[in-house]
């Protein structure tokens, strides 16, 4: 996917989870960050950040926070996408154009199963799917975590595509990094072990759990390569 109207600035602080002070070109202006995560390990002061223009009615703000630059071990600066809507997005371009599945025929967004609503209904190669898509922006040293806080709703989804996958639906868990330099993915064991433990019911009850990393520019995020799965 890709971005239009992207400015560079440096970030300075976030009063609440939905709002963060960039200054950029001598202003500083009052951005929606796109993501209610902790962030804690990226949205740190002074660290170089990209905000989208996007003015709507009814908004608060003028800006969007959708990246965040970190420096790697190297010296060179690798960025973060935090864009939490970009995952679904992405994903589903990805899929239609093949990505994972041959012989794509239908995929739709937003299809209810039981009492969850996945994000991604998908029917390729004669077999029916589910598919639910997370985000990922928290790097520990070369691992990829996920959660970065506790998701008593992510702990519901794998449950229920455990019920998929026994009616017979194809049932995914995609993991969308939304970076590069990530060797292996990861549940957060510590931050939330009730959905490390889903997670490996369901690797044992025929959900598919994958990972993928991302190829992220100034103004865009791809989906890239696959990464290694260590539950």
């Amino acid at each position: 996917m890709r971005y239009e109207g992207v400015s560079r600035g440096r970030f300075l602080k976030r009063p609440n989870r939905f709002l963060a002070d960039v200054e950029t070109d001598g202003r500083v202006l009052r951005c929606h960050v796109k993501n209610t995560g902790r962030l804690r390990e990226l949205l740190i002061p002074g660290a170089p950040v990209w905000i989208q223009k996007k003015d709507a009615p009814g908004r608060k703000t003028g800006w969007d926070l959708i990246s965040v630059g970190k420096e790697t071990d190297g010296g060179s600066l690798s960025i973060v996408n935090i864009d939490s809507q970009a995952p679904n997005e992405e994903a589903a371009r990805w899929i239609r154009e093949g990505g994972l599945f041959p012989r794509v025929t239908e995929v739709k967004r937003e299809r209810r199963f039981g009492d969850s609503r996945f994000d991604l209904y998908i029917e390729a190669g004669g077999e029916r799917s589910f598919m639910e898509v997370k985000g990922v922006t928290l790097d520990a040293g070369g691992r990829a975590l996920f959660p970065d806080a506790p998701t008593a709703r992510g702990v519901k989804h794998v449950e229920e595509l455990i019920k998929c996958a026994a009616a017979g639906f194809g049932a995914y868990l995609l993991f969308v990094i939304q970076m590069k330099g990530i060797r292996e993915f990861s549940p957060n064991e510590n931050t939330h072990p009730e959905f490390a433990a889903a997670l490996r019911r369901a690797d044992q009850e025929g959900v598919r759990i994958l990972a993928y990393d991302c190829a992220v520019t100034e103004d865009s995020m791809t989906i890239d390569a696959p990464v290694r799965v260590r539950l």
